[in-house]
């Protein structure tokens, strides 16, 4: 995400006092005039204030307009009120006051993907696969990731109640936790047997090129990594910029991607040669959550010819949104491009189609871009047309997949319950 300052100036006409039936008189415009329909606002906000059953909150109404204004754009476009604009710019910065866990909303479940080490969450004792149902005593099940956020993110030293469910246990547990400020690492690395580096890249953040290549040259300390293995799943994208630096990283010339404004190409990022990993064999895994940034990065390996993909299909997102910083604290994230890889695929709603397929065996309903109302399609005009409705699935005993950090997966991932893993780790030992 962009975010270059942007000024909006919004004049809106008042009418304010009594409000009779009728019509009233118009003077006639174009059909597109955008003043028609702030007249319009204008009217309706009057029968509303003077109308509805209570009395009504105008700062309220008009900024709900807004937002129902944005909305219909697509699903990643949206108006953000000043406290959302800062927890979206304390996330590509990597810092900010929570309980410090990692979740994914899959259906209308809220799941623990991992607590962040040594934040509240992990201190506490809340597990991957913890199943999120209320904050505060407050049930949150089916709520937004942003509406999530907003419950559990606040001043550290504040005390916030998570509700769980967890597979085995017989009651909901309860976990009092005090919040602090967490700092997220973005990148975790291992060493493998058989001469093989694991690097996982959990989101694209201001740091994560950095971390990525300390992390590289950590695991060449020992002089016996020979090949990588470049774990994008369950990263659901990030800063652009970041993505694109690491892409840097592992390739020396070529074109990380393009981005393109209303059919024609805007602009066109290309790789610079010295990069710290442009030479070992190298595997990217992937899966339906590897979403916007980090599928632009396994396209870019992909399309260059430096890296196969291991996984399943990815999410789909390739849109980029623009952060709008507005008067008075507020923001606006927009839409502005779609990306293409280096060999002119379209991300959006088709995803990256990995080299080998491995599909994730998971009880979650698997919900992709094409799948949200009012997706962006991939060509400009292109009917948006949403697929069949997805039922959420009965979680009853189902086992969740568990993310294991880096220090969790077994030096030998063939002895794993991983299959993506194990035939990635396969592949590259036979090389």
């Amino acid at each position: 995400m962009q975010r270059p300052n942007f000024l909006v100036a919004f004049v809106l006409g008042t009418i304010f006092g009594g409000c009779a039936l009728g019509a009233a008189t118009a003077v006639a415009r174009p059909e597109r005039d955008p003043l028609v329909f702030v007249e319009e606002l204008a009217h309706v906000l009057v029968r509303v204030e003077n109308g509805y059953v209570d009395p009504v909150d105008r700062a309220k109404l008009l900024e709900g307009s807004i937002k129902g204004m944005v909305a219909e754009l697509d699903p990643h476009s949206g108006y953000l009120p000043a406290d959302e604009l800062r927890r979206v710019l304390e996330e590509t910065e990597g810092q900010f006051g929570g309980v410090g866990v990692e979740v994914e909303t899959r259906g209308d479940a809220i799941i623990v993907i991992a607590p962040i080490e040594g934040a509240p969450a992990e201190r506490a004792g809340i597990r991957s696969g913890d199943r999120i149902v209320g904050v505060n005593g407050e049930r949150i099940e089916g709520s937004s990731y942003e509406s999530l956020v907003k419950h559990m993110r606040g001043l550290p030293g504040t005390k916030v109640v998570l509700t769980v469910v967890r597979e085995g246990a017989k009651d909901v547990l309860h976990f009092e936790l005090t919040r602090a400020v967490v700092s997220v690492s973005s990148v975790e690395w291992a060493e493998l047997d058989e001469g093989v580096g694991y690097l996982r890249v959990k989101q694209f953040q201001d740091l994560t090129a950095a971390e990525f290549a300390r992390a590289v040259v950590s695991l060449r300390k020992s002089g016996k990594v020979k090949t990588f293995l470049l774990d994008l799943r369950y990263n659901p994208g990030g800063l652009v910029d970041a993505a694109a630096a690491v892409a840097d990283e592992m390739l020396d010339s070529g074109t990380i991607y393009s981005t393109r404004h209303r059919g024609m190409i805007e602009s066109e990022v290309h790789a610079n040669t010295g990069g710290g990993l442009t030479k070992e064999p190298l595997i990217v895994l992937v899966n339906e959550w590897s979403a916007s940034a980090a599928e632009l990065l396994a396209g870019a390996l992909q399309d260059n010819g430096r890296a196969k993909v291991y996984g399943a299909n990815t999410f789909g997102k390739g849109s980029v949104q623009t952060i709008l910083e507005l008067p008075g604290g507020a923001g606006l994230k927009l839409t502005t491009a779609r990306y293409f890889t280096p060999s002119g695929r379209a991300i959006q709603a088709a995803g990256v189609t990995p080299d080998v397929a491995i599909a994730t065996k998971t009880p979650w309903p698997l919900i992709k871009e094409r799948d949200l109302e009012g997706y962006l399609p991939a060509v400009p005009g292109e009917r948006a047309v949403v697929s069949a409705a997805i039922e959420p699935t009965a979680i009853g005993d189902a086992s969740v997949p568990r993310v294991l950090r880096a220090k969790e997966l077994p030096r030998d991932p063939r002895k794993g319950e991983d299959e993506t893993l194990r035939a990635a780790f396969e592949a590259l030992v036979k090389k």
